[in-house]
This record gives structure tokens, sequence and C-alpha cells, in this order.
């Protein structure tokens, strides 16, 4: 397979059709080797419109998702960035390469471990993984310019705003599968972007509902 071309196509036929057309998204999608950031039995389908498995339940977002969440962050290369759910490493990847300083977290230690791994592989240095879970219990040092989650949630925890400088935007999937929507927030305002579904952060899905 020529990883090259499908690359290419991936960003031309995917993701620029579905209005991102941020050059410097398009360029960091087209740059990043997504083939390195799956597991080996998919490097075949890393440019298809697909989810893919990441274990424990998880998925690595389609890369047309992926290329509007970046955009709709506008990255200028000087800020400080949070993730929540490192998953694959990719998305932490692309963040790096849009911004100055990323820390991401992830509940499971080995997708820590080897998101760690590939992304050394790939020569980010500007990129700090943590193990912990962020929706109750890890605590970041210091506040952020952007926090972006790549998991569900049913609310945004109250706390993650407490993460935010003055003027920080939070970018979460939020809501009940299978409607679930892409919002920006801030401490001002908040938009609906777009609709997705995604499994959900660990502690962060809707609690049950009891029928009588």
């Amino acid at each position: 397979m020529n990883f090259e071309q499908a690359r290419a196509n991936m960003v031309e036929n995917q993701v620029r059709p579905w209005e991102v057309l941020d050059s410097r998204v398009l360029e960091t999608l087209g740059r990043v080797r997504r083939e390195d950031f799956v597991a080996p039995e998919h490097r075949q389908l890393a440019f298809a419109d697909l989810c893919l498995p990441l274990g424990h339940g998880e998925v690595m977002m389609k890369p047309v998702l992926e290329g509007r969440m970046l955009q709709a962050l506008d990255l200028q290369g000087n800020e400080r960035v949070l993730e929540i759910g490192t998953g694959s490493g990719f998305f932490t990847a692309c963040l790096a390469g849009l911004a100055a300083e990323v820390v991401s977290v992830d509940i499971r230690a080995d997708f820590t471990a080897a998101g760690g791994q590939r992304l050394r592989a790939a020569g980010v240095t500007n990129a700090k993984l943590h193990t912990g879970e962020a929706v109750n219990d890890w605590q970041p040092e210091g506040q952020f310019d952007v926090v972006v989650a790549t998991g569900a949630v049913a609310e945004v925890p109250l706390r993650w705003m407490g993460w935010l400088k003055p003027g920080g935007r939070l970018l979460a999937i939020r809501g009940e599968s299978p409607v679930q929507k892409v919002t920006l927030i801030t401490h001002e305002r908040e938009e609906a972007l777009l609709e997705t579904d995604l499994p959900y952060l660990v502690h962060a899905a809707p609690l049950p509902r009891f029928v009588l």
C-alpha cells in the first residue's frame, strides 16, 4: 500500500470536503504518519473513514472528525494544550504540531505507554503524557489555553473549566449517544458545532435510567 498517496487522498477526498479548510490543519494531517499510530493489523485501514478499535472499548476517531476538531480549536502555535484521552497518540501528535506544548492524560496505562513510544518515534518532543482519571481525580499543574477531550461526556465536569486560563476554550463531545455534539465552550459562551457518537470517557457516561 502506498501510504503517502493514501494519506493525501484522505486529506483531499475525506477531510477537506468535510469543510476543513484550515491550511495548517490539512498540512498537519498530511504530515503526521497516521499508519504509525494504529495497531499493526489495522495499518491498511489507517486512512479509511472509520473509527478504529484501540482496546478497552475505545476507538480512534475518524479522520474527518479529527480534522473538524483541530480546525475548531484554531490553534495559533503558542498555546498550552491539555488533551483528555491520549488514545493512540495520533491526535496528540497533531496537537503538538499546532501548539507550543501539549499535556495529555489517559486512564489506561497501556495507552500512555504505547502513545509515548509512538510520539517519540515520530520525533514529537513537546508532548508530555500522564496516566490518570481526569473526570474526578487527576489534577494537572497550572492552567491551559485550550482543553480538549477526545472521548464523550454526558456533561462537562465543572472542574475542567477551572483548568482554563482566562479567555481559554474547551472542546468537548457532550450528550447522550447516539446523538452527541462537539461543543466549543468558553467562560462566556458555548457553541454546538456538529453531531457525532463516540464512547464515553470512564466515569463520564450518563447515569442509568430506571424504568418502572
